[in-house]
């Protein structure tokens, strides 16, 4: 029975090992870092309305945004990566570098990519582009090598700069309202979460926009010779309106 047991706990440990270095594991272990700051976040004995992990659908399908927090300051959508190594980017950069020793890796500038969280939140909630604030936070081991934007922070200096925000924007009728929205548009059903799955994959070798550099999806064209037929489109629409063929 011991030998059972030592086995099990063995097999259950090395189990564990192995998951903790899947991306997936690590995406989702930042995001509860980040969540844990949030959710006892306010002032004045109130605590601010936080939303994690939220699937909305959009015209394209579907898109996953890390957190949510709505204040009298503003609508802040906050975008996780939980990387070690150094990290190169600029902000107007396509793609940005991980190094750990001498390996380097590429991924998609955060900013574009929590660009397109924002849009959805501006159409969901029909608010003011101005009020709604983009914000990556890097948790992790990692050490920014290039000067940063100031919207890109470290997990520390995630609650500092939100309350470098100073301009109440919203009342509390808005934060209710805008609150209650985003509670009736959250679907969380394994269906659309598969759905959000496969959206990611078919779009994982996506082009980048010619004209603004932002990430590129797929649509469908729903009038004139074309009707019926999908196209790259950038994820920038309506501000870009720049189209590629597919195939």
């Amino acid at each position: 029975m011991t030998g059972t047991l030592l086995f099990l706990l063995l097999l259950f440990g090395l189990l564990f090992f192995l998951l903790s270095k899947t991306a997936s594991y690590k995406g989702q272990a930042g995001e509860r870092k980040v969540a844990r700051k949030l959710n006892f976040f306010g002032k004045n004995g109130k605590r601010y309305p936080t939303f994690h992990n939220v699937t909305l659908r959009t015209p394209d399908g579907t898109t996953q945004i890390d957190h949510i927090l709505i204040s009298p300051y503003g609508i802040f959508v906050i975008e996780t990566k939980n990387l070690k190594g150094w990290i190169f980017g600029g902000e107007s950069q396509r793609q940005w570098t991980q190094t750990i020793y001498k390996n380097k890796y590429k991924f998609q500038n955060p900013i574009f990519q929590n660009y397109k969280h924002v849009k959805a939140i501006e159409k969901l909630l029909n608010a003011n582009i101005n009020h709604i604030f983009n914000i990556v936070v890097f948790v992790g081991r990692s050490k920014f090598k290039t000067d940063m934007p100031s919207n890109v922070v470290t997990k520390g200096s995630l609650i500092p700069l939100i309350n470098s925000y100073k301009s109440e924007v919203l009342s509390s009728e808005n934060i209710k309202n805008y609150s209650l929205t985003i509670e009736k548009a959250i679907t969380s059903t394994e269906f659309t979460k598969n759905e959000h799955i496969a959206n990611i994959k078919r779009n994982k070798t996506s082009p980048i926009c010619p004209r603004c550099g932002k990430p590129m999806v797929i649509r469908k064209a729903k009038k004139g010779s074309n009707a019926g037929k999908e196209f790259w489109g950038c994820s920038g629409f309506p501000t870009c309106k720049a189209t590629k063929r597919k195939g």
